[in-house]
């Protein structure tokens, strides 16, 4: 197999840009025009193509690229273009963007001037600037070989970066890589453009009516305190943060706050108009989500754009503002996700996959065995929190097992504890709360006990020092590298170090970017054991996730399921096929129970 370099020049304008529109947006569009190409093997000098669309694909075919390796950076762009325009699917995909994402995270930046300069490789060019709203007919010969030898010189950059970059990167991981942008390059499901009409008439009704009502109520919008009120008016726990000016608690209703970014994605479409009003926004995500998926259903069908190691912990996110990762559980919009004429869609969850890997990584072999008897670990939990047998637990006093088994395992306090069950309608004391996270520190002490070789980690990390974290053989610290994982990658704490707090306490922070700004985050012990279960319960989905693909398409990934397309004809056999993938255990956990639950349906809704 060779291995192919490609980077595209298209056509933009004002309006008419990757700055104005999705991915598939663009390529999809009417305006859209390859300008041309540069491809390159290996190590030799790349080569320029400019011309026609029928010029440009013979060009292509020569290479058989479909029996090749290709990389580009940002792949998702150039291998879109290649299978949407072109017709054409290569054997293996690359994206170094996102091995520079595993790599470095947010240290660095993703963007090929960045990660030129970084490494010393060359200079990247501006002779793209000079390109704005210029067909391919407005360049004149010299113009467009100037554009040519700049579009080599990225090719060249991309392909040393890769060069650079391949060396001990996991293989498995590259292979995520290419299944990755595949669900957004060569996709399979079907919108169903009359239910999303139907869905988006409703929502509009709704939303009308519902800012009408809270037309009224201005004030109460734009006051933190009356703002708060009217979320609990609707059962909805205003979310809160630490203010990082006083140290204490505030209400985290800026717009950049996640908890108040949760409230625009809420699965209550009250909530959503709520938080939409108070930002002066007309429209709630439901509403332009619906009309986006009419906009690509006109189009074709349904690409998922996924971030690869789009978070500190490498899980996958939502991209091209088609976030399916946020789509609320019962979202109408699932029921017009299809599986195309003649399939069905599969999608399988993984169970209590970050609970069960916390209990592993700590050695708690108790609740261990428990899970791998496929035992009621919620019913257990509340048994020792009420002093009760299992048999007389009430379902609501499992409801509280449930959310101390899933809440208490990285050092949850006291009020946070009894802010999560209030969400849920669930009113208890502080008091109470605390003897509860007691009475699981307790049960399950090897827990607290990692959390507390977790904050040496941090230590190590600053002293840049080495010393194995959890069950042997999984993790290991390794200095100021980072904590490393299973997979061969780390866990990274850019400029980990110790702070004195305004209140005077000693903290460990680490830098992350946002942009073009550095915030510090806090960190700690049983945050430690957050990141990595996360990371661990991403790396198991990862290698499900592959083994699914080897028989059937997989879909898309939404965070601890995969959903996949199988023949209608073997639908039964590919769900076993499928669950049997979920529940096999990786090389270095094989002491790791693991369960999943899975559905079959003809759309996304039924499974």
């Amino acid at each position: 197999m060779k291995i192919f370099c490609i980077d595209f020049e298209t056509y933009y304008s004002p309006t008419y840009s990757l700055t104005k529109l999705t991915t598939e947006e663009y390529i999809r569009g009417s305006e859209f025009e390859v300008i041309g190409f540069a491809i390159q093997e290996e190590d030799a000098a790349p080569t320029w193509y400019s011309g026609t669309k029928v010029q440009l694909k013979k060009a292509l075919d020569k290479y058989e690229l479909d029996k090749n390796l290709v990389i580009a950076h940002n792949a998702m762009f150039d291998m879109a273009i290649l299978s949407f325009i072109f017709d054409i699917k290569p054997k293996a995909i690359v994206d170094t963007l996102s091995m520079a994402r595993a790599i470095h995270g947010t240290e660095v930046g993703g963007s090929l001037k960045t990660l030129a300069e970084h490494y010393n490789l060359g200079v990247k060019g501006t002779e793209v600037l000079q390109a704005q709203s210029k067909h391919r007919i407005d360049f004149t010969s010299e113009e467009l070989d100037r554009y040519g030898e700049y579009c080599k010189n990225d090719v060249i950059l991309t392909m040393d970066l890769f060069k650079h970059s391949s060396a001990g990167f996991p293989p498995i991981e590259l292979r995520l890589i290419d299944l990755t942008i595949r669900m957004f390059t060569e996709p399979a499901l079907v919108l169903d453009k009359h239910l999303l009409r139907d869905h988006l008439s409703e929502v509009q009704q709704r939303k009308e009516s519902l800012l009408a009502s809270i037309e009224k109520e201005k004030e109460h919008l734009m006051s933190n305190d009356k703002f708060a009120e009217l979320l609990r008016a609707q059962g909805e726990e205003p979310p809160t943060k630490i203010s990082p000016a006083t140290g204490k608690e505030t209400w985290a209703f800026a717009k950049t706050d996640e908890g108040f970014k949760a409230l625009l994605e809420h699965e209550d479409e009250v909530i959503q108009a709520l938080a939409s009003a108070r930002l002066g926004v007309k429209s709630t995500i439901e509403e332009t989500r619906t009309e986006r998926f009419i906009g690509i259903s006109d189009r074709g069908l349904l690409p998922i754009p996924l971030r690869y190691y789009a978070a500190h912990t490498g899980r996958w996110g939502g991209d091209d503002k088609v976030n399916l990762q946020n789509l609320p559980r019962k979202s109408p919009l699932k029921n017009a996700i299809f599986a195309p004429d003649g399939y069905k869609i599969i999608d399988s969850d993984s169970s209590q996959i970050e609970a069960r890997t916390l209990a592993w990584l700590a050695e708690q072999n108790d609740l261990v065995d428990a899970f791998e008897r496929g035992e009621d670990v919620y019913k257990i939990m509340a048994s020792s929190i009420y002093n009760k047998a299992e048999k007389e637990i009430s379902n609501d006093e499992r409801f509280v097992g449930k959310t101390t088994i899933l809440g208490c395992g990285y050092g949850m306090g006291s009020a946070k504890f009894k802010t999560q069950l209030k969400a849920f309608n669930v009113e208890i004391e502080e008091g109470e709360s605390n003897r509860i996270i007691q009475v699981y520190r307790e049960t399950y002490d090897w827990i607290p006990t990692l959390w507390g070789k977790a904050g040496k980690a941090l230590d190590a990390i600053i002293n840049n020092q080495t010393m194995a974290l959890g069950r042997a053989g999984v993790l290991m610290v390794e200095g100021t590298k980072g904590i490393r994982l299973p997979n061969g990658l780390y866990m990274k704490y850019p400029n980990l170090r110790k702070i004195t707090n305004e209140q005077g306490k000693t903290e460990y922070v680490y830098d992350t970017r946002k942009g073009k700004a550095t915030i510090p985050n806090r960190i700690y012990g049983g945050k430690v054991i957050e990141n990595v279960c996360q990371a661990l319960a991403r790396i198991i989905i990862g290698e499900q996730m592959l083994r699914v693909a080897k028989k059937y398409k997989v879909v898309m990934t939404v965070h601890d399921a995969i959903a996949c397309v199988v023949p209608d004809t073997e639908a039964e056999t590919a769900q076993e096929y499928v669950e049997l993938c979920m529940k096999m255990r990786p090389k270095w956990a094989l002491e790791l129970p693991l369960s999943c639950e899975s559905g079959v349906g003809n759309n996304y809704g039924e499974c």
